[in-house]
């Protein structure tokens, strides 16, 4: 009897795993959205429970649910912002829990959830491999396998790049090779991945002055912000701009525009701000603004008090942040080709043109809703997510916004309100970095899969609009 009971409850565990394995498959090849957004969940929860343990905490001590589950959120969606101070209240081993948790974030959801997909049902149905084009910039339906090869070299490469060039700036600045080796590598991932997390006190700050180390964490975060289909691309062409697609090029113009025009901008509205950086010399000044410019869309880092900017930039930086960087890349926001397709659009209707055209090439009309529904969904979540901090925090609404801002476009920077707020919302702004994170190549790929042809047409009637 008893060995019937084995034999039984052996067959209950076999059919049980076997159910879990073909519900695995099935949702690998056919709804990788929801594996990604369960993978970004589990390993929330996973780096959460880490970081919860005594180890995790320099004083040796528990670290309560809410600052754990947002530095968990803010590490995994590559974000920055945090509730404690990174130097002072995690240990070396909560460091490398968040260390970890970027990187994890930096390969990005698309890449993990087209790994798992792979590792489970070792082929990718045609869910996933809309997914994947939409994700990665896949030009064909069979070469998913390869494109996910490059992308996990590509940033290791350049994550490896970045540590060769930092390490011996941290080195010489702390006097101590095995200080700047972890260093180099912690900024070298949290630059790539754009995460603008630091585990020096008072983060950049000391480092002002220091070109060898700033000059490379800039172009760490401008790299990554272009995206992994930009990089698929210009490996492909051999940096032959006549091969380059229209999307690495509208990426490449609208960043180096907006990183110009953030600079510039950022320079007049701070240049005799005595609380920023008012007392400095020109070049300081400058060096400052393209700094700063680089950061504010989505990097993260910063060598002042963002709190002491005057209006008028943080303003701006609202702006710049809710853009973001390029599609598929470690940057958040609504991703510069949406504004480029966007503002081209508008250049069409005021020409009365009929189709949008950009640099020899049309944009299909379905591109332009895409984009129009991106933008409406984010700017959505943004209101009602500065709202619900409005009922639990008594900060303007300014640095609400500016805040709530920073955490959709996964940015980090910050004017305070995440250390001082409530639990409830540290809980809102978490939610809002996921969201930020894995919604727009949710949405752009569940709207790819449902297209379909329409057989049935109507009459045209246009409704008056403004």
């Amino acid at each position: 009897m008893d060995a019937l009971s084995a034999s039984e409850t052996a067959g209950r565990v076999r059919s049980t795993l076997g159910g879990i394995r073909h519900r695995l498959r099935f949702a690998a090849g056919h709804a990788p959205a929801r594996i990604a957004i369960t993978i970004f969940g589990l390993a929330t929860l996973l780096f959460t429970g880490l970081l919860m343990t005594p180890a995790a905490g320099a004083r040796g001590e528990h670290t309560d649910l809410a600052d754990a589950f947002f530095t968990a959120v803010s590490a995994v969606t590559v974000t920055g912002l945090t509730s404690v101070d990174t130097a002072e209240h995690w240990s070396m081993f909560g460091q490398i829990v968040i260390l970890l948790a970027v990187q994890t974030g930096a390969l990005g959801v698309v890449t993990i959830a087209l790994l798992l997909a792979l590792m489970v049902s070792r082929r990718l149905g045609v869910s996933t491999r809309v997914f994947a084009q939409e994700g990665i910039g896949s030009s064909g339906m069979g070469e998913v396998g390869h494109l996910l090869r490059v992308v996990v070299l590509t940033t290791f490469i350049v994550e490896g790049v970045l540590a060769a060039a930092l390490i011996p700036a941290f080195t010489v600045a702390e006097g101590s090779f095995g200080w700047g080796l972890w260093y180099g590598v912690f900024y070298a991932i949290s630059a790539f991945g754009n995460a603008g997390f630091s585990p020096h006190d008072g983060g950049l700050a000391s480092f002002a002055d220091n070109g060898f180390v700033l000059v490379p964490i800039a172009i760490g975060v401008f790299v990554g912000s272009f995206g992994f289909p930009v990089f698929l691309n210009l490996i492909r062409a051999r940096w032959s701009r006549r091969k380059w697609t229209l999307h690495t090029k509208l990426t490449i113009i609208t960043t180096v525009i907006l990183l110009v025009a953030g600079a510039l901008g950022w320079a007049a509205f701070e240049w005799n701000n005595p609380e920023t950086v008012g007392g400095a010399s020109w070049w300081q000044k400058l060096g400052n603004a393209l700094f700063a410019s680089t950061m504010m869309r989505s990097g993260g880092f910063s060598i002042i008090d963002m709190e002491s900017s005057t209006a008028t930039t943080m303003l701006m930086s609202d702006a710049l942040m809710f853009v973001g960087g390029g599609s598929a890349s470690t940057a958040g926001g609504i991703k510069v080709t949406t504004l480029a397709v966007l503002f081209l659009a508008i250049v069409a209707e005021a020409r009365g043109t009929r189709t949008t055209k950009a640099l020899g090439r049309q944009i299909p009309n379905g591109t332009l809703r895409l984009a129009i529904s991106v933008v409406f969904l984010s700017a959505t979540l943004v209101f009602v997510a500065a709202g619900l901090l409005t009922v639990v925090s008594d900060a303007s609404l300014d640095r609400i916004l500016f805040e709530v801002i920073s955490a959709f476009a996964t940015c980090g920077l910050s004017v305070g309100i995440s250390s001082d707020i409530a639990p409830f919302g540290q809980y809102v702004l978490s939610a809002l970095m996921l969201a930020g994170r894995v919604g727009p190549i949710v949405l752009a790929s569940a709207l790819a899969v449902r297209q379909r042809q329409e057989f049935v047409t109507y009459p045209e009637e246009r409704p008056i609009i403004g």
